[in-house]
């Protein structure tokens, strides 16, 4: 999970760099705030994977974190792009709040996770 983590969080930094220098001046406002939010989430829990602990008890977490990123972040980059490539991804639409919800339940499963207490 970690290597995925890396390459997450590398091709966050990309995708960041890309928006900033080359995509602000093709995109609308909108489009734009969606990709930074998307690149934003993508690093975001790039980072917080690379934090976990190698443990068992997180890997839920992990599998919840990494299909978020995907969905939600990858969803939105296509539905960014596909204004730039002039073809109709709206279908993709539904998939970024599935996505989102991975994301949110990673962080509840996180929680769950550190709130048990080891058992002596």
């Amino acid at each position: 999970m970690k290597k995925f983590a890396a390459l997450f969080g590398a091709l966050a930094v990309m995708l960041g760099a890309l928006g900033a220098h080359t995509l602000r001046d093709v995109l609308d406002v909108n489009a734009m705030n969606s990709f930074k939010t998307a690149a934003t989430y993508q690093l975001f829990h790039s980072i917080a994977l690379i934090a976990l602990p190698n443990d068992p008890k997180f890997n839920w977490t992990m599998r919840c974190w990494v299909t978020g990123i995907i969905l939600f972040s990858g969803s939105i980059y296509l539905l960014v792009f596909d204004e730039l490539m002039g073809i109709n991804l709206s279908f993709i639409g539904p998939i970024t709040p599935l996505g989102g919800l991975f994301l949110i339940a990673g962080w509840s499963l996180l929680w769950f996770a550190f709130s048990n207490k080891p058992k002596h």
